[in-house]
């Protein structure tokens, strides 16, 4: 079991979590983070940090966003680690609390 980076991120990237990371698990894309769950050790550190709410434990994910355990494992192994924390995207706010944001991913 690990944790997911769901679709309160995009467009948003707050990185408060990394900062917590035990193991570095988080992997920055361009416009959101993923988190490798072969690294994560389910420690619990990065969802109180994330502003958004977008980090959400692999068994209590909604079905909507049943998709972000595939995309998270499959992008964490193309994006490049993230082990320091960074500003937010400059539009970050007002972003946050937007839906239906899947589509605005980036790849």
């Amino acid at each position: 079991m690990a944790f997911v980076v769901t679709e309160a991120c995009i467009k948003c990237k707050y990185t408060d979590c990394v900062e917590v990371c035990p193991v570095d698990c988080f992997r920055e894309g361009p416009n959101m983070l993923v988190i490798d769950p072969d690294e994560c050790i389910d420690c619990t550190l990065c969802v109180a940090e994330c502003p958004v709410e977008a980090i959400v434990d692999e068994e209590e994910i909604p079905a909507e966003q049943q998709g972000f355990i595939e995309l998270n494992a499959r992008l964490s192994q193309q994006w490049p680690p993230l082990t320091q924390r960074k500003d937010p995207l400059p539009d970050a706010d007002q972003w946050a609390g937007v839906p239906d944001k899947t589509k605005l991913l980036e790849e």
